[in-house]
């Protein structure tokens, strides 16, 4: 009997390790295969210049924008037009709403459709009292040390720049489209980008056109972000997650704190055990969707072990979501995340408040609402003193696109030419960006910004010293020169 057990269990291990074995192999690269391109001359020193020029321009969004947005709007826009006069003189230049941009560059085929490159001209303001950490001043444009300094050169005026050099390029060498290419610069897309990209895409809707595709700013060029991938590994966002704030509020007898109510009577004490729930019963994981669709295209290339891991998680799967939960950034792809932004409560410490207020934001991973949001957050909490609304606006999250279709298949082909040893594979965008403006008129979007991005530059996104290198702006340019080419021939 027991020899028999043995044997069971060894024919069992054995078929186990085949279905490994068969699954691992099977999966085959999805990576396109591509010849090597001849580099594109780029002058960076020019590059640079203008970039920096445009980081002078303190187009800032929102309430720190102060007076002089018209004057900085309007300063970016003058030194664009004198920076690139092929690209002003061949495309048509529109401007939308108070500063947004939209070139178009006619095709030689109307039977095409369009294509639309996104970046935005505004920027974040500098968080009040990190002025010092700055190596150069934010809105200085410095050019030191191989680098472009400040506010915007990764966030996003330097997409905005790449391409118009890009284009340039092209038009100095006698290019011409097939399909008509758009390029799209909204001016208020870090306070939500229904003053300027919305209304370009309102523009176009109005006029019948539908897009082939979007690219807008993204995900970037990983070098030593994801476990286990020594090769760069450029993300291309193919969804972005949505966007919605719960506002909790509870309401309890005020008085004198010398005697206060019973434990977790007070408005303070239900609200900080309802936060408390919540952080510890977060929405559930799904290792499906994009991160499926991403590791299934990242596990072929990967070391032995992670790719046996990856080519079979329906036995490694368990063990793969509890890793990815450990991190921020990984468990923002595998759930709707909640985060506690706002708490209101009291204005005296020796008075018992009568009422306090949190807000909690959600980021909705596809597949998820904000009524999903809404009975979660009831149930979770299960206390009928605490008073649970929606509050501002909700983005739902984005339809999914397409990993298969063209305009995919040229960012890939494109990112592996530019960037060479690179890994391409589709990714959630956790932020929002203005490409959701074009849902319903474009078929696909995608997101992805060509910025190489190793873990200590992840700081400087929306922080300080924020830059990027001179050969990075070179390979930016390299890209969407790249892009344009093989997408509008």
């Amino acid at each position: 009997m027991l020899k028999r057990l043995v044997l069971t269990l060894l024919v069992l291990l054995a078929l186990l390790l085949a279905a490994l074995a068969i699954n691992t192999v099977r999966q085959g690269s999805r990576q396109a295969v591509v010849q090597p391109l001849p580099v594109l001359p780029v002058d960076e020193v020019a590059a640079a210049a203008s970039l920096a020029a445009a980081v002078q321009a303190r187009t800032v969004s929102g309430p720190a924008e102060g007076t002089g947005a018209t004057e900085a709007f309007e300063a970016l826009h003058a030194q664009l037009a004198q920076r690139y006069p092929r690209l002003h003189a061949a495309l048509r230049r529109e401007g939308v709403g108070a500063h947004a941009l939209v070139y178009t560059w006619p095709g030689s085929d109307p039977t095409l459709a369009p294509i639309a490159l996104l970046a935005h001209q505004d920027v974040v303001p500098i968080a009040p009292g990190t002025e010092a950490q700055w190596a150069q001043p934010p809105f200085g444009g410095v050019v030191a040390d191989g680098f472009v300094w400040g506010r915007g050169t990764w966030d996003d005026k330097g997409n905005l720049i790449a391409q118009l050099e890009a284009v340039e390029a092209l038009l100095a060498d006698g290019f011409q489209p097939r399909r008509t290419v758009y390029l799209i610069y909204g001016d208020d897309e870090e306070v939500g980008g229904l003053q300027g990209a919305a209304q370009v895409a309102a523009l176009l809707r109005a006029r019948g056109v539908t897009l082939d595709w979007v690219l807008d700013e993204g995900l970037v060029v990983t070098e030593g972000i994801l476990p286990g991938a020594e090769m760069p590994v450029a993300l291309v966002g193919i969804a972005e997650k949505g966007y919605v704030s719960v506002q909790l509020k509870a309401e309890a007898t005020g008085g004198h704190s010398s005697m206060p109510p019973a434990a977790g009577d007070s408005a303070i004490g239900m609200l900080a055990a309802a936060l408390a729930r919540l952080d510890a019963h977060p929405m559930p994981s799904r290792l499906n969707g994009v991160a499926r669709q991403m590791f299934d295209t990242l596990a072929p290339e990967m070391g032995l072990l992670q790719r046996v891991a990856l080519s079979n998680l329906w036995l490694s799967g368990p063990v793969l979501e509890r890793m990815l939960a450990r991190g921020p950034a990984t468990n923002a792809l595998l759930r709707t995340t909640a985060a506690p932004t706002v708490f209101h409560a009291g204005n005296k410490d020796n008075v018992l408040p009568g009422g306090a207020e949190a807000v909690v934001n959600f980021r909705l991973l596809p597949g998820d609402t904000s009524e999903d949001v809404f009975v979660h957050v009831k149930r979770v909490i299960a206390d009928e003193r605490i008073q649970v609304t929606v509050t501002g606006a909700v983005s739902p999250a984005s339809p999914i696109s397409s990993a298969d279709a063209a305009g995919y298949a040229h960012i890939a082909q494109s990112v592996r030419e530019v960037f060479p040893g690179s890994v391409v594979a589709p990714g959630l965008m956790l932020g929002g960006t203005d490409a959701r403006h074009f849902q319903g008129i474009a078929r696909d979007i995608y997101r992805f910004t060509p910025v190489r991005a190793r873990p200590e530059d992840l700081a400087r996104f929306h922080g300080s010293n924020e830059r990027i290198a001179l050969s990075n702006l070179a390979e930016m340019i390299r890209f969407y020169h790249r892009l344009v080419q093989r997408a509008a021939s």
